[in-house]
């Protein structure tokens, strides 16, 4: 069997993530199943949390799967100093992340599996993103006006754009192929 011969199920409400998937023209259905935990041990290293996390994902829809489906999990971590930052809750965050980012490189790491009831395929995708040098007046308006954390600002990328917008689709049809 090849990926064709499943009913692909994308587990994430991300409009992003449908966005980026729709990109391969691949047709799928988007299910996500409620309280699905986003935690993870304190004694994994930054860089291996996505991988947990998106492996946790896909164990929870095994039982939920029919043997035709094939569903599509993902997580994505942002690390600098060697430490996660979390989705912002408010301005006062965003605004304490865009400073720790500012001129600097973090690490954007993308997780995924895919998962059939017979067969799990798990990889990660890791891009250096350099960001600029930001002055207080542009964290603010940034805050202010765009949804925090949101790229922009970006100088350079090493490694894939779409896997920091969430989902490494070029990988994604890579292992789909190889699946």
């Amino acid at each position: 069997m090849n990926y064709k011969d499943y009913h692909i199920i994308l587990a994430s409400n991300s409009p992003r993530r449908k966005e980026l998937l729709r990109g391969l023209d691949i047709a799928f259905d988007v299910r996500v199943l409620p309280n699905i935990a986003e935690t993870y041990p304190n004694t994994i290293v930054p860089s291996d949390v996505a991988a947990y996390i998106s492996s946790e994902k896909a164990d929870a829809y095994k039982d939920a799967i029919t043997d035709n489906e094939l569903v599509i999990t993902a997580d994505t971590v942002v690390i600098v100093d060697n430490e996660i930052l979390g989705k912002p809750h408010n301005n006062a965050e965003a605004k304490q992340m865009l400073h720790k980012i500012s001129g600097r490189q973090h690490q954007v790491v993308t997780a995924v599996c895919l998962t059939t009831t017979k067969k799990q395929r798990c990889f990660s995708v890791s891009t250096n993103v350099t960001f600029k040098q930001l002055t207080e007046e542009e964290v603010n308006y940034y805050v202010e006006t765009y949804r925090p954390l949101d790229k922009a600002g970006v100088t350079s990328l090493e490694g894939s754009y779409f896997n920091v917008m969430g989902l490494p689709v070029q990988r994604i049809w890579e292992e789909l192929n190889a699946f």
